[in-house]
């Protein structure tokens, strides 16, 4: 018999070879009928897996991310055996899942079209409903090379895997796909899908290899889910940064410059106002700012190890005869300034941020508005430290995130915590050391994480900050790393209490990330519709005639010597034009006057996305938006 510990710890025993889905209904019938997959050991396995020996283990379902991703990586199989259904001569080439979906690469030569998407579901419908199971296979590399001999794309895939243990995937007698799986039960349990896109693609991203047609797709636990989904993409659409940040005068880019964003002057307030929130709240966590250049030598990027990772993004130029690069990341300028003097552990923790411009080559293919662009100022700090304040640090670091991203409506994170790589640097003991620091402030902060085995950085173990937006969609913004690496490639060092020349510990972090891309995200979660302590104009004035511009003057600047952003409409338009474009405009406040405002020294102020509209004293609502701006209050109303 072979004991099985739950997640919540208690063991149950069962007979050897027993698979996880006679496990699952000796749990429960529900628990059985909702399994997807399992976790034994932390690793993701088929519910068809025998258990032969003592294990921990967790049941998954469509509820788990996790079962999510192995749903989605199914209907891509499922997706697969109807283009090969349809199209015989269809060669696949890989099918991941990513973000809501999946996609699956295939050289084909007719090519596929939207108006091709319900023949496909059609048949993926049929696949799924006739309910056939999962069944893998397993054999060595040598063997499956010479099984998919014929087969370049999927030899290339066999030869790429690490292990020499290859398996395969069928669900029908038609139809057999190399993959690690692993995959739901049955096709049954592929959900509610639908095909979303084609779009090319060169193989292994290489344009000078063959172009292939990537379809993506997607698929949900319900057809609920998918509703939902498919509505938050419309509403996404309306959001997109790209259209409104033209609309709204807030950046542009100009084919002098692709992939350069022009900021301009409105979308500057919003940068400023977030540059100052950001060194306010450094301040407060104690963080000395510094700068440095954007152009450096060569030789710096092969000391900092750059140049063998990412020599092909990064710029270079030549300066008196010498080679120079562009800076892609800001650490090694940071080590510069730390090594500009000597230090003593009584210094430690010492915490140096940069708001620093760096320039990465990205492909014309993948740029994407703010999103991906080739410049973008980074929000990096490097703490310097010994390894006994390494778990505090963390502490710090993650209190001084969260209270970045609740600032800005941020209340729904996902923690990733990544570990050791199979290729590293460092011993296992710092290693362990290292992510048991990052675990401990995890659970010191009480906060619920995922581990990534084996996902971290070559130098150090890592942790990711993931917020959801209005949307649902999940963005990566935030990560703190350790690093083994760099402080020994510069030759850092501090004097220790023994007076001996030390190697400090040196932390990587980012809040942020690119500030392009947080205004692009902001964008698109607010719709436009900044808070009223990041809009560009803050308050607008109406006057509903000619008769009360000087009294809407005298308010306007009122308001001015608080510092509040505002502006006077003196058009000739009517008064419902003035606010119709106010609105469009996306302004937090708008005050109209007449003369009966006039006359009590009042407004009656309309509030963006409140339908009431109420008449105060100029003081009164003054009080309430300089409150609403001290505080960063998302809502408007009072």
């Amino acid at each position: 018999m072979a004991k099985v510990t739950l997640p919540d710890g208690s063991i149950l025993e069962v007979t050897d070879g027993s698979t996880v889905k006679q496990l699952a209904q000796q749990i429960g019938p529900g628990l059985a009928k909702a399994a997807i997959a399992a976790k034994i050991n932390g690793q993701l396995v088929d519910l068809s897996t025998p258990i032969n020996t003592d294990i921990g283990i967790q049941i998954i379902t469509s509820k788990d991310d996790e079962g999510l991703e192995v749903m989605r990586h199914s209907c891509a199989h499922v997706m697969a055996e109807a283009l090969c259904s349809i199209w015989p001569d269809t060669k696949l080439v890989y099918g991941p899942t990513v973000e809501d979906g999946f996609y699956y690469d295939i050289d084909l030569d007719e090519p596929i079209r939207p108006t091709d998407f319900e023949r496909i579901e059609k048949k993926m419908a049929e696949i799924a409903k006739a309910d056939t199971p999962f069944i893998r296979k397993e054999m060595t590399k040598a063997d499956a090379l010479s099984k998919l001999a014929h087969d370049k794309y999927k030899t290339d895939n066999i030869n790429r895997a690490d292990s020499d243990n290859i398996s395969f995937y069928s669900h029908s007698d038609n139809f057999e796909d190399l993959c690690r799986g692993p995959h739901v039960p049955s096709t049954a349990k592929a959900g509610s899908f639908k095909i979303m896109s084609v779009a090319g693609a060169y193989w292994h991203g290489d344009p000078t290899q063959k172009m292939l047609q990537r379809i993506y797709g997607t698929t949900w636990p319900k057809k609920k889910d998918l509703d939902d989904y498919l509505q938050r993409l419309e509403e996404a659409k309306k959001r997109d940064h790209r259209v409104l940040g033209k609309q709204l005068d807030l950046f542009s880019f100009n084919e002098a410059g692709p992939g350069f964003a022009f900021i301009h002057s409105k979308g500057m307030i919003i940068w400023n106002a977030i540059v100052d929130f950001w060194r306010s709240v450094h301040d407060k966590y104690e963080y000395e700012e510094i700068r440095t250049p954007i152009i450096l030598n060569e030789d710096l990027w092969h000391k900092s190890g750059h140049w063998d990772n990412y020599k092909e993004n990064m710029y270079f130029t030549n300066v008196d005869g010498a080679d120079y690069a562009i800076k892609p990341m800001n650490c090694p300028g940071g080590c510069l300034v730390y090594k500009a003097r000597q230090h003593s552990y009584r210094e430690f923790p010492m915490r140096v941020a940069e708001l620093g411009l760096v320039h990465r080559h990205e492909a014309s293919g993948v740029m994407h508005g703010l999103f991906r662009v080739r410049q973008f100022t980074q929000d990096d700090a490097h703490i310097f430290c010994v390894p006994e304040q390494i778990a505090a640090e963390i502490i710090g670091v993650i209190e001084l995130t969260f209270e970045i991203y609740k600032a800005f409506g941020f209340e729904d994170f996902r923690i990733e915590l990544s570990t050791k790589p199979e290729k590293h640097i460092g011993s296992d003991e710092i290693w362990e050391t290292a992510t048991n620091s990052l675990e401990e402030a995890l659970k010191h902060k009480a906060i619920d994480y995922k581990i990534n085995e084996g996902d971290g950085a070559f130098y150090g173990p890592k942790i990711d900050f993931h917020v959801r937006d209005c949307l649902k969609r999940s963005w990566q913004l935030g990560t703190i790393q350790l690093d083994f690496s760099m402080p020994q490639r510069f030759g850092l060092t501090y004097t220790d209490k023994d007076n001996t020349e030390k190697t400090p510990v040196m932390i990587h972090r980012a809040v942020l990330g690119s500030f392009e891309r947080f205004i692009g995200i902001l964008i698109e979660h607010y719709g436009g519709g900044f808070p009223p302590w990041l809009s560009p104009e803050q308050v607008r004035i109406l006057p509903i005639s000619e008769k009360t511009n000087d009294y809407a003057k005298a308010v306007e600047n009122k308001l001015r010597k608080a510092s509040l952003r505002c502006t006077c409409d003196f058009s000739n338009e009517k008064i419902n034009a003035k606010i119709a474009r106010a609105y469009s405009e996306k302004l937090p406040f708008m005050l109209v006057v007449g003369p009966k405002e006039a006359q009590s020294d009042s407004v009656n102020v309309r509030i963006r996305g409140i339908r009431e509209n109420k008449t105060v004293g100029v003081d009164e609502f003054l009080t309430m938006a300089l409150d609403k701006i001290a505080d960063k209050k998302i809502d408007l109303d009072f």
